[in-house]
């Protein structure tokens, strides 16, 4: 008989977020239950209901691992792009993939749509959290709102991409690109306007 390892409340709730997150990406938020990833670690429901206490708990938490997660590697490009180690572009496709790849647009939507919206708080905020981060002289001198209104047009931008740019693309005869292409764009010029602001 297999014994289960035994595991930290920590880490029994970071093998969840990771389930999770797995069957987000893999089938879609529809299937982001607590049965369904109860299964997936080798737990049991009612140790799920502890760490998160319902479906919409789980999902909350996850929309607030899946915004650390990801916007800890955008803030890693900004600053390699910084110091010349990396481009607007590589930024565009972090924020555009987690919000398609990783699931974020689609974990969003389904929040919307569930009437779960409040669970939509830790992304906001960890992406509010970010901008003050990577702006710190912009925020510090309450000239942030530049940055805010890029990254609130760069957001958008991606989710919207992850729920419809393929499509709405390919009916407009663009490339798929086309979002990302113009979202490096604007970030490109509103870099050069931050450094040459004569």
């Amino acid at each position: 008989m297999a014994t289960r390892k035994r595991l930290s409340p920590e880490e029994s709730r970071l093998a969840a977020l990771e389930a999770a997150r797995a069957l987000l990406i893999e089938t879609g938020p529809q299937s982001v239950t607590l049965k369904a990833v109860s299964a997936r670690i080798g737990r049991t429901h009612a140790n799920l209901l502890h760490h998160f206490g319902s479906a919409a708990g789980l999902q909350k938490a996850l929309a607030a691992h899946l915004a650390k997660t990801v916007c800890s590697t955008i803030a890693d490009a900004v600053r390699a792009s910084r110091a010349g180690l990396g481009s607007p572009r590589e930024v565009v496709d972090l924020a555009f993939d987690a919000f398609d790849k990783e699931g974020a647009g689609a974990l969003a939507s389904w929040m919307i749509l569930t009437g779960n919206e409040d669970a939509l708080t830790p992304i906001v905020e960890t992406i509010h959290n970010l901008v003050d981060e990577i702006a710190p002289y912009e925020a510090d001198h309450g000239d942030a709102t530049h940055v805010h209104e890029e990254t609130l047009a760069l957001v958008l931008m991606a989710m919207g991409d992850a729920l419809i740019g393929t499509a709405l693309s390919r009916s407009l005869g663009l490339p798929s690109t086309a979002a990302r292409d113009r979202a490096e764009r604007m970030l490109v010029r509103s870099l050069e306007t931050a450094n040459n602001p004569g």
